[in-house]
Order: structure tokens, then sequence, then C-alpha cells
């Protein structure tokens, strides 16, 4: 896992999903959130704001090691004194946007598409982007006796997590390019696209209902571990090898109200991740520590070691990437273009980063005025 702080450069228009129902899921699971609770590591000091406690969302997953690593060892926890960290493990991202609207969580590190979503659905009242936590850790996985290379996809039945979720419409923008032709809503076509549950993506896999997958770690590594092979690391179709998986929202009313807050979650993202950087062996023990407390299953290490090695930390959010990965869902035909601007926070951000010594990110002209 390694950590990275480059800015990119501006790419095209922004969009609202025509499938509000079914676009957003993370790319980990489709289910309600389950687990929660008071986290490992004791609060000590003084409450910031006065505020009791900051309420956490996250996945019980690789792409969400910020999270796992920073709740798991008490980053978070420093900065923030004696107001507590509570954390709610959810299984899909419109459960946690449920959640933020709701008022029951009040940060959450969640995928793109449903950030997008969860905006666009309120018309831009309910969250803002204010930090990047991962990078890459996607791939397509296939059976190698049915697919030997790219040129084999046609007629191949090949699943992502959920329509129209971050990975479906990365897999159905890149058929599209191959001229390979899918109805979005149905999957039909050239190559028959299945949605389906990460957790039951390996045993369809297995079984061989599936000749491939386009997922999320650390279900590419499960997928390998049973015998498939990498056909497609996702950071090759992009400039540098970099695209967001996992941003940092708020609720905008959190965010008013308790900005001190916000600023100590966030110093404890940079400097969890400066961590993992800088401790990447113990950094993958603490991420399957936390796994194995928060859902009971650490991975093996066979799933675990590739998992954690194909993602990348970072604290820019890659904002342009968002933008394209929006580009690419209207060009699938999943969404319908809209104005975004104001996703983005990165005010607290970068005063965070400035204090570390570390240059400003950039939100690609999608930042609240």
């Amino acid at each position: 896992m390694r950590r990275t702080d480059k800015r990119r450069p501006l790419v095209a228009a922004l969009v609202l999903p025509l499938l509000v129902g079914v676009l957003g899921a993370c790319g980990y699971g489709s289910r309600a959130e389950k687990g929660g609770g008071a986290d490992p590591v004791a609060a000590q000091g003084t409450r910031i704001d006065g505020l009791d406690e900051v309420r956490i969302g996250y996945f019980a997953n690789v792409t969400h090691a910020t999270a796992l690593v920073g709740t798991g060892k008490g980053f978070f926890q420093k900065e923030l004194g004696g107001t507590k960290v509570r954390s709610q493990v959810f299984n899909a991202g419109p459960s946690e946007i449920e959640a933020l609207n709701a008022g029951a969580i009040d940060i959450g590190w969640i995928g793109p598409s449903p950030a997008i979503n969860g905006y666009a659905k309120a018309k831009g009242k309910n969250l803002r982007i204010v930090a990047g936590s991962a990078s890459g850790g996607v791939s397509l996985v296939v059976d190698p006796d049915r697919i030997g290379s790219l040129d084999d996809l046609r007629g191949k039945r090949i699943a992502t997590p959920q329509l129209g979720n971050t990975q479906d419409v990365a897999l159905l923008h890149f058929l599209a390019e191959r001229k390979l032709k899918v109805d979005p809503a149905t999957g039909r076509g050239d190559v028959t696209v299945i949605r389906q549950d990460n957790k039951e993506i390996p045993t369809s896999f297995e079984r061989g209902d599936l000749d491939g997958a386009w997922v999320p770690e650390p279900t590419a590594s499960r997928l390998v571990a049973a015998g498939g092979t990498v056909l497609l690391d996702e950071r090759k179709l992009w400039p540098e090898g970099r695209f967001v998986i996992t941003n940092v929202i708020v609720s905008q009313k959190f965010l008013r109200e308790h900005p001190k807050v916000v600023e100590a979650v966030l110093r404890g993202s940079v400097r969890t991740n400066a961590w993992i950087g800088q401790h990447p062996d113990e950094a993958k023990r603490a991420v399957d520590d936390r796994l194995r407390a928060v859902s009971g299953k650490p991975l093996p290490q066979k799933v675990l070691d590739p998992a954690f090695r194909n993602v990348d930390v970072l604290d820019d959010p890659l904002a342009a990437t968002l933008r394209e990965q929006a580009d690419h869902a209207v060009s699938a035909g999943l969404l319908d273009s809209v104005d975004l601007r104001g996703i983005y926070d990165l005010t607290i951000l970068n005063k965070v980063l400035a204090a570390e010594g570390r240059p400003a990110v950039d939100d690609a002209g999608l930042g609240s005025t």
C-alpha cells in the first residue's frame, strides 16, 4: 500500500443519476449496516467544542484502510481528546448516505458513486467531500481457462457489485471503449454483465457461473486465491495509475456547527495515512486486526497481502478523476448531466496539510463557495 498526494488535471462535466434507486454502492456489499459502537481507544482530555462524541461510518474493507487503522490504532481519538469516536460499519453506500442524511453519522468513508448520487439526490444540500482516502484497488479478474486476453470478452459473463456502482460504471465504460455493446439497465449484450453482491461473487466464480468480475479489494484477491487471473488492473487505465476509490464525506450541518471536530478527524486521517506509508507491515496487521474486530472475519494471508498491496492510501480526493468517472457513467447511459459544483470543501484539509508542511490539494473546480 503506497501513500500518494499529486494533483490531477481538470476534466469534463458532472452528472445526475437517472437510476437513482440503484446507483451508489461503494463497491463492497449491498446489505444494510451492521455493528457499531465505541472504539477501542478511550477518550481522554478536553472535549472539542464541548461535543461528547463524533459518529464515523466506514466499510470493513481494505479500500477503507484509513478508517480501519485510524480507529483501531487511535489516531482519530488522539486528535479528538475527550470527544469520543463512535463507529458504524456499513455494507453499502446507500445505507451510509441514508445514515448521514438522517443524522445517524457525522462523517463517513465512502466511494465516488454514492457520494455523487447522494449529493445529487439532495440537490447539493446534504454532504461535502472533505478529503480523499484511497486510490486503486480494483481489478478485472477472470477464469484463465475461459478468458485468455481482453479480446476474449465477447459472449462472456462478467460480474460487478451492483447496478450503477463505481465498478459497474468502469466496466460498462471499458466495454464501450472496446466497441462491445451492453444495455446498461439489463446488463445484456455482447458481454453479459451480472450484478451481484461482492460477498457472493467468489462463490459464483468457483461454481463456474461467472467468467470473471470487475471488483474492488479484497474481492479481487479472493478470486485470485480461488484460481482467477488478474486480466486488468484498473490503475493501468488512469494517468499516473491513480483514481479515487474512497472519499471522506461530512454532513454539511455538522461541518458548519463543528468545524474543529472535522479538523481533528482530518488531522487524524492525514497522520494515519502517513503512518501507513511509513509502517506498511504493521499497518497491514492493523487492518486485519480491525477487520477481525468489526466483522469477526479476518482475511486469509494470501488475500490480505495482495489486497493491501493493491490499494494506495492518500489525502488528495483526486477530484478530477471523480469528474471523469461521472463522465464515464454518462457515456455508459447510466447518468444524465447536472452541475455538481460545491460537492467539495477542501478548506480544512488544506489547512491540516499546510500545518504538516505539505502542499494544498485541488478540487478541480468543484469546491463550495
